[in-house]
């Protein structure tokens, strides 16, 4: 798996403000809480997992829709869909045209998650698009959506466009004709990678002339974010960050945008201040005029100064995740975290220009960009190839200074590292329980015609939470029940 891209397009027509607004996200529908506040920072969502975003949490259209805005969604939901709830439409989209897994086949629009668990994933609004789809690459499909949505929409009334494109991402597949481009890159993933790259530069210019033709453009922020970092083994290059996607050094974590718009205050500037996916939610929302409630608790910040004037973020740390049920690291200890934290927890932490990890970060080396051929990539790789932080549990790296992560610094600033702890430790003890269950037989698109797509039954939730009141009832029956024989 790679990575994939998203726009978002906040058109403030009929908003009475000054242009000082603005936001860049990956997934826009984050609620502006870390994960271990929503119980999602195990992995992510199966297909095969009665699981989403729960549904107490407000999403950023859920906002816009309240402030006046018509909201649309198009392309990668992947935000959990088992019962209808769950469903975009019932999240604050007023539409919605796209796939509903992770990830899936280009042109079928099929997703197979195991042997008989294969089925179609397209949708128009809660219905499978079966009459929409005419076997059209995705990136061509979901941008000609958009700029019809755009073509249908009032210009003088605000609007919410969340447009999130399957690319780049496994399957790594691309229409000849931009293919034909890259015959020089003789390593193959990499080549197909570049070629769908390119397709998608080419549909974000056809999107941005769609603006300006519809009259748009001038009242519109556009949000380009990617969600993580790529994965080498797929065609993606992280070069020179360290590690892949799903780990947490930097080149899994890190991801590039830009917020593009007539309406910026500093333009072609780069910023350079701390900023995390949860501050997209307030930022966009006090952008749009919506109501933040002071009860939301929220991790994220509004962050449009420091993006559009170059001002300091009010954001001074990142909890980029706390994953108590993935692999725990062989050596690690409360011992080595000083009996503040026990390392052998998968655990990364951000304050000021300090970065703290703990447990197992993951694929630890740094892959060389694959324009090579395979034999002199393997020779390069060879020579970053990791061996000594193999029984390690702590790293500590000044991340302003070494963004490569090549020199640990928890040896020498052992102060540094304990107050980190210290602050992962505050962290943990807000955390809520991980959601993440096992899988479900009836979620097999052979039992729902082929499609994937919802298979719970919406008072299940009750009977569900009936039968967990009823058994911790008898628990507590049987605990009573043992006391009192002691006592006799």
């Amino acid at each position: 798996m790679t990575s994939s891209s998203g726009i978002l397009l906040l058109d403030i027509s009929c908003q009475t403000r000054s242009a000082d607004g603005l936001s860049l996200c990956a997934l826009v529908l984050h609620n502006g809480y870390f994960v271990i506040h929503t119980g999602l920072q195990h992995s992510v969502i199966r297909p095969t997992q009665a699981n989403c975003l729960p549904l107490e949490n407000v999403t950023l259209p859920q906002k816009l829709r309240q402030a006046g805005y018509a909201t649309h969604m198009v392309g990668k939901w992947h935000l959990g869909f088992y019962k209808r709830g769950c469903m975009p439409t019932q999240r604050g989209f007023d539409t919605f045209f796209g796939s509903l897994l992770g990830s899936g086949d280009y042109y079928s629009h099929y997703k197979c998650d195991g042997p008989g668990m294969c089925g179609y994933d397209l949708y128009e609004g809660e219905e499978a698009a079966w009459e929409q789809d005419r076997g059209r690459y995705s990136t061509l499909m979901f941008t000609q959506k958009a700029v019809d949505i755009l073509a249908h929409h009032n210009p003088q009334k605000p609007l919410f466009l969340y447009l999130a494109f399957q690319a780049v991402h496994s399957p790594l597949q691309v229409p000849a004709r931009y293919l034909e481009r890259y015959k020089s890159i003789p390593n193959l993933h990499r080549r197909k990678y570049a070629a769908m790259v390119s397709c998608l530069d080419e549909a974000v210019h056809n999107l941005t002339l769609a603006l300006k033709r519809y009259g748009f453009y001038d009242n519109t922020v556009i949000v380009y974010s990617s969600d993580n970092g790529g994965q080498p083994m797929a065609g993606g290059n992280n070069w020179p960050l360290r590690g892949s996607k799903a780990t947490y050094w930097e080149g899994g974590i890190r991801a590039v945008g830009f917020v593009h718009s007539p309406l910026l205050l500093n333009k072609g500037t780069r910023c350079q201040a701390l900023i995390h996916i949860t501050d997209w939610f307030p930022t966009l929302v006090s952008l749009g005029e919506g109501t933040l409630d002071e009860d939301l608790n929220l991790d994220g910040y509004d962050v449009w100064e420091a993006i559009s004037e170059g001002r300091q973020s009010p954001r001074h740390d990142i909890l980029h995740n706390i994953d108590p049920i993935y692999t725990k690291a062989k050596n690690g200890s409360w011992k080595a975290g000083y009996g503040l934290w026990n390392t052998a927890i998968r655990a990364a932490l951000r304050v000021g220009h300090w970065k703290l990890l703990t447990g197992v970060p993951g694929y630890s080396d740094w892959v060389p960009p694959q324009t090579f051929s395979n034999l002199l990539l393997t020779n390069r790789w060879h020579n970053e190839y990791v061996r000594w932080d193999q029984g390690k549990s702590v790293w500590l790296f000044n991340i302003i200074a070494d963004p490569y992560e090549r020199v640990d610094l928890s040896l020498r600033y052992p102060h540094i590292v304990k107050k980190m702890l210290m602050r992962l430790a505050q962290y943990n003890r807000t955390a809520i329980p991980v959601r993440y269950p096992a899988k479900d037989s009836r979620s097999n698109p052979n039992f729902n015609g082929g499609v994937w797509g919802p298979w719970y039954k919406e008072d299940e939730d009750d009977r569900e939470t009936n039968l967990l009141t009823n058994n911790l009832a008898k628990k507590r029956r049987k605990k009573k029940a043992k006391k009192r024989k002691l006592k006799d």
